[in-house]
């Protein structure tokens, strides 16, 4: 559901729970979980597998060039038509010897004239590989690769809380890749259509080691360790690189439009568009950029650099973990929770 901009109340100042979330304990409860605890270290960086080796990339410039960015400019845009808002989430991870459980926050937050506006939505799934617990259960799922399902199901609830609540007029700034393993190509078509309404969705990728550029553009080869390093060197503070197509050899539909900013003496963060989203906005990029400079410039990070609006997006999803007590809740059905909160449940 698209939402006007004069109804976006409709949808946010609200902590939604999943309708699953007290059934699953209940069942949980029923199956006597033995101990103790086992905390997988496991984690895999979903930045790290936007581009498929089979991918094209190309330069849509005349030639590899740099960008001023003026945060000035992206200061004035802010008194433009468009509304800001920003997704981001937090999951921990627990495990047991049963299976695996994902508790994920949500959170999309939206700029208003002088507030920020969250809406929280907080799911919790369980794995198993055991038949048996799953004959016992309505909720607790069935899984061979708990990463790869939970995965899944975390994209397919991203989509549809961010659908149900999305604006039309708006910019949506979301934290993480545009395209990431089989379960991001869920992601595709929901952001194709909101395109076409009038929403223009960018993804930004702080941390990957993607070597697709420096393997690909012949002028960069055997030069650097990762794009992101060749981006820091060639680079000055302020400044954005030209745009690079990526499309799929076997989808063209993923396919995407990316390039890099640097704001402090640190490292770059990759910007993305879907290449739909990027052909029918062109004209607006540029402004939206410096938008994003200042947003980052706002946010003053230089060890972490962030867009403003999505720290703050990111700080309300793990203050909604804290919210609910996971962790008693948990050891009162036989999983001990682990000291460390992970950013990141794979």
């Amino acid at each position: 559901m698209l939402i006007e901009n004069e109804d976006y109340n409709f949808g946010f100042n609200k902590l939604i729970i999943d309708s699953k979330f007290d059934n699953i304990i209940e069942d949980l409860k029923q199956i006597n979980l033995s101990l103790p605890n086992i905390n997988s270290e496991f984690e895999q960086n979903l930045n790290d597998i936007t581009f498929s080796k089979n991918g094209k990339i190309s330069t849509l410039d005349s030639e590899i060039q740099a960008t001023n960015l003026d945060p000035k400019n992206g200061f004035k845009f802010f008194k433009k038509k468009y509304t800001i808002l920003a997704y981001d989430e937090s999951i921990n991870r627990f495990d047991s010897l049963e299976g695996t459980a994902f508790i994920t926050s949500h959170s999309l937050v939206l700029l208003d004239d002088d507030d920020y506006i969250p809406a929280n939505y907080l799911t919790f799934y369980f794995y198993t590989k055991s038949k048996e617990i799953v004959d016992k259960s309505k909720y607790i799922k069935y899984s061979e690769s708990p990463e790869t399902d939970s995965k899944i199901d975390y994209t397919k609830d991203k989509i549809q809380f961010i659908n149900d609540r999305v604006i039309k007029n708006s910019i949506l700034l979301i934290d993480g890749p545009l395209i990431a393993g089989d379960a991001y190509t869920y992601f595709i078509k929901p952001i194709i259509e909101m395109s076409a309404h009038n929403i223009i969705p960018i993804f930004f990728v702080k941390n990957s080691f993607s070597n697709i550029l420096i393997s690909s553009i012949e002028s960069l080869k055997n030069k650097y360790n990762s794009d992101l390093h060749w981006a820091y060197n060639f680079l000055k503070n302020g400044q954005r690189s030209n745009f690079f197509h990526y499309e799929d050899a076997i989808n063209p539909r993923n396919s995407k439009v990316f390039c890099y900013i640097r704001v402090f003496n640190s490292s770059p963060q990759r910007v993305e568009f879907h290449s739909e989203t990027f052909k029918r906005y062109f004209q607006l990029i540029p402004e939206i950029l410096d938008m994003i400079y200042y947003q980052l410039l706002l946010q003053g990070n230089v060890n972490n650099p962030q867009v403003r609006l999505i720290a703050i997006a990111e700080k309300y999803a793990r203050s909604t973990l804290n919210l609910v007590n996971i962790g008693k809740i948990l050891k009162e059905v036989g999983i001990i929770p682990t000291i460390n909160q992970k950013r990141f449940g794979w």
